[in-house]
């Protein structure tokens, strides 16, 4: 899957991703500043992942766990801090929730900060503290 957005390209092909410029966004976040190379590795191996791109630069980031068959879990959504605003992160979620592979499943994810953007693709509060959860 590759789509092309105001000159951003959003793929989900592991090739593309750039592990150096995935560590450095995520060392701004809150919930992975401290995640090693080798974890984040790890982890790319164990999910679906989508990529943003710009000039051949990966500008964001997101990855889905997933059995396949019942319900996804969402995180490590992320956009460099120097591309917010471009409407990249409704555009990955886009990606993401019509991505063949997850369309069909439940989503659930963890987030203080970003409910505004989840619940614009039908994600919903399930708790006062953070989870939200996206049924089909």
């Amino acid at each position: 899957m590759e789509n092309v957005i105001n000159g951003f390209i959003i793929s989900d092909d592991k090739k593309m991703l750039q592990l150096h410029r995935i560590k450095e966004m995520l060392s701004t976040s809150y919930w992975a500043k401290n995640r090693s190379v080798d974890v984040i590795e790890k982890s790319i191996n164990n999910s679906i992942c989508f990529g943003v791109y710009k000039n051949d630069k990966q500008v964001g980031f997101a990855r889905c766990v997933t059995d396949y068959s019942t319900i996804y879990w969402l995180c490590d959504v992320i956009i460099d801090s120097d591309y917010r605003g471009f409407g990249l992160g409704k555009a990955i979620m886009s990606a993401i929730t019509e991505h063949d592979e997850l369309k069909s499943l439940s989503g659930i994810l963890a987030t203080t900060d970003a409910q505004g953007l989840y619940s614009q693709y039908g994600f919903i509060k399930v708790d006062e503290n953070k989870y939200m959860r996206r049924s089909v």
